[in-house]
């Protein structure tokens, strides 16, 4: 399988990673023998990268982590674990922001608690606090790695003018953002940025919750997950629409002999030698599609007929409601 670096001079890992917000309730319910499968598979497949946060089911999704690698002794070190901070609530209980360095090293303090490990391997601001110079938190987000608590740091959700920034103080392994054939801001000035500093890309919902799958999910399942049901592209008429444009995409997989998201898979690593997809995942099978997309080499060619039945735009509906996207920063 193709590898990624981790930053200019960090470890390599598996090109496809796995996105642990599935390990909380957030799509749908699961359950920890189900997520334990998934971490089994990754291991049996080689899939090392476990990116998650603190917030995904108020630290659930850590605490499957943390479960999983105490029964398992010694396979820590065959993991490449990255976790985020950075988001939470006022005492309205408004979301909110915060990057001071008392509140990252706390909220990293309490994710190596609940994943039972001494240090991560990547650490990442979730979303900005723009009131805080961002080279302010670089410097913050630094001394963590000198502490030991990370060994390396990263951004979700910024700007290209941002990275820059930060790159400016001290090298910035990682930013995170969503990518996919439905979600490609990115190629505005984001991907290329990366490209150029030697961070790495790592795009979640690289198969855009579903939709490009064989199995999109249907009125009952967005009906009960409290995020797909208020999302725009997840409700009437949008809904119906996107799955009416994804369905030449399950017929163009079909015809090329790969499952539907197993092409999106490919396509995103297609974009970028420095691109780690991660996505999430409540189902073995589901995964097994996932690894076999990382497995596809697709030719110029290839990403032309994918381009064609998927152009730039088509998607029906933002990604995220108002709510969701605060934080998000703006670029083009």
């Amino acid at each position: 399988m193709k590898t990624r670096r981790i930053g200019q001079n960090g470890p390599d890992v598996p090109c496809l990673g796995i996105g642990a917000m599935s390990f909380s309730d957030f799509y749908g319910v699961t359950t920890y023998e189900e997520s334990a499968g998934i971490l089994d598979a990754a291991l049996s497949a080689g899939i090392t990268h476990i990116d998650t946060a603190n917030i995904y089911g108020q630290g659930r999704s850590e605490k499957v982590i943390g479960q999983f690698l105490k029964e398992r002794p010694g396979v820590r070190e065959q993991f490449h674990i990255a976790t985020k901070a950075g988001i939470t609530t006022d005492a309205n209980g408004n979301r909110c922001f915060v990057n001071d360095p008392s509140y990252l090293e706390a909220e990293l303090d309490k994710s190596l608690q609940r994943l039972g490990v001494d240090c991560v391997d990547l650490f990442y601001v979730h979303r900005r606090d723009v009131s805080r110079p961002i080279e302010e938190v670089t410097r913050t987000l630094a001394d963590l790695v000198a502490k030991g608590k990370c060994k390396a740091f990263g951004f979700s959700e910024i700007a290209p003018s941002s990275l820059r920034r930060a790159h400016a103080v001290h090298p910035v392994a990682a930013v995170q953002s969503e990518y996919s054939l439905a979600t490609r801001l990115p190629e505005l000035g984001l991907i290329q940025a990366c490209k150029e500093l030697g961070t790495t890309f790592v795009a979640f919902s690289p198969v855009s919750r579903s939709l490009l799958t064989d199995r999109p999910v249907g009125k009952e399942a967005i009906a009960n997950s409290g995020f797909l049901k208020i999302n725009p592209r997840f409700i009437a008429p949008n809904h119906a629409a996107n799955l009416a444009q994804t369905d030449r995409f399950r017929a163009l997989a079909a015809e090329m002999g790969a499952p539907a998201a197993s092409l999106a898979i490919a396509w995103v690593l297609a974009k970028g030698d420095h691109i780690l997809p991660i996505p999430g995942t409540r189902s073995v099978r589901h995964f097994e599609e996932l690894v076999r997309g990382a497995r596809l080499e697709l030719s110029e060619g290839d990403v032309a007929r994918i381009e064609a039945v998927l152009p730039v735009g088509w998607a029906h509906g933002d990604r995220y409601v108002p709510y969701s996207i605060t934080g998000v920063e703006s670029y083009c």
